[in-house]
C-alpha cells in the first residue's frame, strides 16, 4: 500500500463554513480558457490564507486564472471523491495524500508529477523531505506537498486545570485520575466533536501507538491478516471505552461537529479543561477565542505515555503537509496553469509569512528561523520541535487507507465510542476489510 507510515501522515482536518462567495466549481475545464479550477477547505486562517495565495497568482496571471471553491471539510470529502469519479474533477485537487490519493493514482486519475519535480529541483529542495511521503504512490509523486505540518496536540484550558487544582497529565493514569475531579467541578474533562468521527480517531491513534508503538497499525497497513486483534490493539480500545464509561468527554459529544468549531469554543469558554485536536485549531481559537491564546490561558503538550507501553512519548501523528494533485482529465493548458501555480505561487514568501502570522510552521526548509519575531513565537517552537522530533510521525489512519477500509473505520469508531460496539467486535470488523 503506499508509502510507509513513519515518513507519511495525512490528518483530517482543519476547517469550517460552506463556500466563497463569487467562487466557481464545475469540472476539470472549469475556469475557462487556461485557467484552472481549484478546490479546497473553508475555515479561517486557512481559508483566507489560501484565497490570497490564488489572488496573488491571478494578479500576476490575468490570462489564466485560477478559480477558487471551497466547501467544509466532511462535505468536501464525500465532494471530491464523487466529482472525480464523474470525470468532473476541479484541475487541482487538495488533498491529504495517503490511501485516498493512491486510489486516484491506481485509477489514472491524477497527474504523475515526478518527472516534472525533477525538471524543477528548486521546487523540491526548499520543501520537507517528510512532506513527500504522503504524496508517493510507489515511488512516484502524484501530489505537491504545501502549506504546514500539523501534528496533533493535547490542548488544555490552564485556568480551569488551575481551579479545580490538578496539573497537566504525565501519564494516561493521570488522565483518568483527573476525570472524576474535573467532572466533580462542573467541567468537562474533554472536548470532542465526536460527530465528525475523525476527531474520536485521534485518541485511537495515540493510545495505539503509545501502548503498542507504531507497528500496531503499521500491520494493519501492510495488510497483515487479524491485525486489529492484536493484544495491544485491544487493550488500546478498552482504554478508549475506559475513558467514555467515565464520562471522561463532554455529554452530548456524539453530536457536536468539528465543522463548526463547537469542539474548540468548549475548551476557550471554560466549558471543557483539555481537548486532543490538530494543531491547526491554534490560529482559530487565536482567532475566534478573545483572549484566551493572547492572555497565556492556552496550554499545550504532546500526548503522554501509558504506563508499560512499547510506544515512544516522542511520536506524533498528524499532518507532516498538505496535498495538491493535478487532475488528469484536465487539458494540457490547465495542467500547464496548474504547475505554473504550484511553482510560483503555492509556499512563496507571502504565504509563508501568512502561516508563520496565524501561529503555523510551514513545510518550508529554513521556516523555524523565522519564529522569531512571531508573536506565537513559543507555540511556534513547540510546534517545530514536536514535528522535527519525532522519530514517528503517522499517518491520520483514514487517509493511510483506502477510501472503503477508511469508511467502515470511520463508522466503527463512532459505535466504538457510543459503547455499542465492543473492543473485539471493533477488531472483528476491522479484520474483515484489511487490504481492501
Amino acid at each position: 500500500m503506499g508509502v510507509p507510515l513513519v515518513a507519511a501522515l495525512a490528518s483530517c482536518g482543519s476547517d469550517g463554513p460552506s463556500t466563497t462567495p463569487g467562487s466557481t466549481g464545475g469540472g476539470a475545464g472549469a475556469g475557462g480558457g487556461s485557467g484552472a479550477s481549484y478546490w479546497s477547505l473553508t475555515g479561517q486562517p486557512g481559508q483566507g490564507i489560501r484565497q490570497a495565495t490564488v489572488d496573488r497568482f491571478n494578479k500576476a496571471n490575468p490570462s489564466t486564472p485560477i478559480k477558487l471553491t471551497l466547501f467544509q471539510n466532511d462535505a468536501y470529502k464525500t465532494k471530491i471523491k464523487t466529482a472525480i469519479g464523474a470525470g468532473q474533477s476541479p484541475t487541482i485537487i487538495w488533498g491529504w495524500g495517503g490511501g485516498t490519493l493512491r486510489t486516484y493514482a491506481e485509477a489514472n486519475q491524477v497527474e504523475d508529477l515526478t518527472s516534472w519535480f525533477a525538471e524543477n529541483p528548486k521546487v523540491k529542495d526548499r520543501l520537507f523531505p517528510s512532506s513527500f511521503g504522503a504524496g508517493t504512490v510507489d515511488k512516484k509523486i502524484y501530489a505537491m506537498p504545501c502549506e504546514t505540518v500539523q501534528p496533533i496536540v493535547l490542548f488544555y484550558n490552564k485556568k480551569v486545570l488551575d481551579k479545580v487544582g490538578v496539573a497537566p497529565p504525565t501519564s494516561w493514569s493521570d488522565i483518568m485520575a483527573m476525570v472524576p475531579k474535573i467532572n466533580a467541578a462542573g467541567v468537562a474533562p474533554f472536548s470532542l466533536g465526536g460527530q465528525s468521527r475523525w476527531t474520536n480517531m485521534m485518541w485511537l491513534e495515540f493510545l495505539f501507538d503509545r501502548t503498542g508503538g507504531p507497528g500496531v497499525f503499521q500491520a494493519v497497513f501492510d495488510g497483515q491478516k487479524d491485525a486489529w486483534s492484536n493484544p495491544d490493539a485491544i487493550a488500546a480500545l478498552t482504554k478508549v471505552q475506559d475513558l467514555v464509561k467515565a464520562n471522561g468527554f463532554i455529554k452530548g459529544f456524539s453530536s457536536i461537529t468539528a465543522d463548526s468549531n463547537a469542539d474548540q469554543a468548549l475548551l476557550y469558554t471554560g466549558k471543557a479543561a483539555m481537548m486532543l485536536h490538530g494543531s491547526w485549531t491554534y490560529g482559530s481559537m487565536s482567532a475566534d477565542g478573545g483572549d484566551f491564546v493572547s492572555s497565556g490561558s492556552l496550554g499545550y503538550m504532546n500526548f503522554p505515555p501509558v504506563e508499560g507501553g512499547k510506544g515512544d512519548p516522542s511520536d506524533t501523528v498528524g499532518n507532516p503537509g498538505q496535498y495538491l494533485s493535478i487532475s488528469s482529465k484536465a487539458s494540457d493548458a490547465e495542467k500547464e496553469t496548474a504547475k505554473k501555480f504550484f511553482a510560483t505561487a503555492v509556499l512563496d514568501d507571502a504565504e509563508v509569512k501568512s502561516w508563520i502570522d496565524t501561529g503555523s510552521i510551514p513545510i518550508v526548509n529554513g521556516s523555524d528561523a523565522k519564529i522569531a519575531g512571531s508573536k506565537d513565537a513559543e507555540w511556534l517552537k513547540f510546534l517545530y520541535g514536536v514535528a522535527s522530533g519525532a522519530k514517528v510521525f503517522a499517518q491520520s489512519w483514514d487517509q493511510a487507507l483506502s477510501p472503503s477500509a477508511a469508511e467502515t473505520l470511520l463508522d466503527n469508531i463512532a459505535k466504538l465510542f457510543q459503547l455499542s460496539v465492543t473492543p473485539q467486535q471493533f477488531a472483528d470488523n476491522l479484520n474483515a476489510v484489511i487490504g481492501k
